[in-house]
């Protein structure tokens, strides 16, 4: 391929590490700029914009004395438009002007959950808690809002404007072409995956929102979950579904019951899906398929019984649903789910050690005089796999160190960044494999766009790329070699 269509499909840039605009990363804990300005319920206005003037802030929360809980939020727009057109005086209590019961997030939640809601609700603020539910930060749309660039805005007023599912099938195809173009502008691809799964998110939100309305749902608490690559926050250009659906039931038999009251509205969510391109699951993990649609008793029976009998077979279905995150509904009981999870692993070492195991049969295509390795067969000659073994062994390993450490991150790499300190990695050998993974990421971007076969979409031949561009995938897949070796000496394999 010649370097003027290399160009064309945004790989003139493909070791740029520019984010794109707006792109932040990480858990909110780690965003907020500073301590927020808190002032309690009997406080006045005119104490209230003292305080915004001497900290130069332009939002207060307003919190309970003794247990610092948020009571609501107070923003300097909220008191100078009830002073200058309401009338309101500076002796009143700032409690009047509030917005009570903020949208809340914990504090250790990505950032992303954070970009959509603001995109999805309309709003500019949300308040940080601590597990107990006290105050931690609040946190603008200023400190983190990812889709600002690209189009975002007017794609999501899109999607939040679609009245049916047909409306909604064109706005997802509207945000893939903006994607590409966004690709082939030269954006990263880290920036790509989250620019593209905070709008995907937003497509899926409103799906479920216009399919929920057609039916009568059980009056429980219940939340659409995601898994694997959307996650990940990794969707590419062709994805399909994996998701499921967690609900709160009061004993097994209940379960049952509100089982069937709510598979016949997942699947319905799944055809709207796939009707905006979202294909279904050909392995069938979907909520609309009753092993997934699940009390959030029964997904802890379900992560339990991975973990204590990590059959190899089972374990390779299962990897994905580690990687879950929360997307519609009642997101506490995706983080009640998460939090009961998370210091689980280190307490099964075999499950660990399968785990590991199981990263390992998939070796990056490096041979040991430093050449390509093909795996393609008769059928693809000449090519290699780039999700199986060029993304795969960044995935495998991350997501296996997120359950060694405790890693609340669902994607690689913030998962890879986070296990750093515990893993005694420098700043620069960190660096080296999230560049590697997204490069990686990027080839398949490319190949995606190119390709007029589906079977191709995650297959290169390493001949139609420069020798530059050949050079650069050697050095990713050595990354992939590294991150494997230290898997093998950590457990002894």
């Amino acid at each position: 391929m010649d370097n003027d269509k290399e160009a064309s499909l945004g790989m003139s840039g493909a070791y740029s590490q520019a984010s794109g605009p707006g792109f932040v990363e990480g858990p909110l804990r780690q965003l907020a700029p500073r301590p927020p300005l808190t002032l309690p319920p009997s406080a006045t206005v005119r104490e209230a914009l003292a305080g915004m003037n001497q900290r130069q802030a332009d939002t207060l929360v307003v919190v309970d004395d003794q247990e610092q809980l948020p009571l609501g939020i107070v923003t300097l727009n909220d008191l100078v438009y009830a002073i200058t057109l309401d009338g309101g005086g500076l002796d009143e209590p700032v409690a009047g002007m509030m917005t009570a019961a903020p949208l809340c997030l914990p504090a250790d939640a990505p950032a992303h959950r954070a970009t959509v809601l603001m995109a999805k609700r309309g709003i500019r603020h949300i308040v940080l808690l601590e597990p107990g539910g006290r105050l931690y930060n609040v946190i603008s749309r200023a400190d983190l809002f990812g889709l600002r660039g690209g189009g975002a805005d007017l794609l999501a007023e899109s999607v939040t404007a679609a009245m049916d599912v047909g409306q909604m099938a064109q706005a997802a195809s509207a945000i893939r072409q903006r994607g590409s173009e966004l690709f082939t502008g030269g954006m990263s691809a880290e920036a790509i995956c989250h620019w593209m799964s905070a709008l995907n998110d937003l497509v899926v939100m409103r799906v479920i929102e216009l399919i929920e309305d057609e039916f009568d749902l059980p009056a429980v608490p219940w939340c659409w979950m995601v898994m694997g690559s959307e996650g990940r926050l990794e969707q590419t250009f062709a994805t399909d579904q994996d998701n499921g659906l967690v609900f709160q039931a009061d004993d097994a038999d209940a379960a049952v019951e509100l089982r069937e009251a709510f598979l016949p509205f997942a699947r319905a969510v799944n055809k709207g899906l796939d009707a905006c391109g979202f294909t279904l699951c050909r392995g069938g993990i979907m909520a609309g398929n009753p092993a997934w649609c699940l009390s959030l008793e029964e997904w802890q029976t379900r992560f339990s019984a991975w973990m204590r009998t990590p059959d190899p077979k089972a374990l390779l279905n299962s990897t994905i649903f580690f990687d879950f995150r929360p997307l519609y509904g009642r997101y506490e009981l995706v983080d009640e789910l998460r939090n009961w999870l998370l210091p689980q692993p280190p307490e099964h070492p075999r499950f660990l050690r399968a785990l590991a195991e199981e990263a390992l049969t998939c070796a990056p295509p490096l041979g040991w005089t430093g050449g390509f390795v093909y795996d393609g067969g008769v059928e693809h000659p000449h090519s290699i796999d780039l999700k199986r073994f060029g993304a795969r062994p960044f995935v495998d390993a991350a997501r296996i160190w997120s359950l060694m450490y405790g890693v609340w991150a669902t994607s690689t790499g913030d998962r890879l960044r986070a296990v750093a300190e515990p893993l005694n990695l420098s700043a620069e050998q960190v660096a080296g494999e999230v560049e590697s993974f997204y490069l990686i990421q990027r080839f398949r971007f490319r190949q995606q766009l190119l390709a007029e076969d589906p079977d191709d979409t995650n297959r290169i031949d390493p001949d139609t790329l420069n020798e530059l561009h050949r050079l650069m995938l050697k050095e990713a897949f050595k990354q992939a070699k590294k991150l494997q070796l230290r898997l093998k000496l950590q457990h002894g394999l």
